[in-house]
């Protein structure tokens, strides 16, 4: 696997732990002046050119694909709230620690999911293997019943009376972005 500068080639990175970068005040500053501005300059040809300037270096200019530039921007609104983001592929495979951490669920509830087939995996030896992307559609189903479920305790709360207004933007809002189609999920 080639290195180049004493950097690791993409390929090396993506088979490391995925990394969690957790803003701090001051990234999320930044992230929140950054995202503001990478939205209003969004282009709408397939690729677009950044021009890197470093002090003391001349400046080098990179295409790069406006779907990734879109990208970053979830990824900068995300880190302008204060939140944790992680970038995982969705072909990438999981340990059960991994996909439980990602679902917020104890590693022996995530087996207890496998074994009756809720999320399908594979076994590596005596070690079982989830995709992300089995991952992100389960949680994605999870999500959606008790999105349901809710809607109709509050549907229930308002024909009792019983004072309660409907939230659903609301919640919506402030769900994880993930997509199985672009491969990849922002947490």
């Amino acid at each position: 696997m080639p290195v180049h500068k004493g950097k690791k080639a993409v390929t090396s990175l993506l088979s490391e732990s995925f990394e969690t970068v957790a803003p701090t005040e001051a990234d999320a500053l930044l992230a929140r002046e950054s995202s503001r501005r990478l939205a209003a300059r969004l282009p709408k040809q397939p690729a677009v050119r950044i021009q890197f300037l470093e002090d003391g270096e001349p400046a080098e200019t990179v295409a790069v694909p406006a779907s990734a530039l879109r990208f970053l921007l979830h990824v900068l609104t995300e880190m302008a709230q204060g939140n944790a983001v992680t970038l995982i592929p969705v072909h990438a495979e999981l340990t059960t620690q991994q996909a439980a951490d990602l679902l917020n669920v104890s590693r022996p509830f995530l087996v207890a999911l496998l074994e009756t087939g809720q999320i399908p995996y594979r076994k590596v030896g005596t070690h079982r293997r989830i995709l992300s992307r089995d991952v992100m559609m389960y949680k994605q189903r999870t999500d959606a019943a008790r999105l349901q479920a809710l809607n109709e305790l509050q549907a229930q709360a308002q024909e009792l009376n019983m004072g309660y207004q409907p939230w659903r933007a609301s919640l919506q809002s402030a769900m994880p972005v993930y997509s199985t189609r672009h491969h990849c999920a922002i947490f």
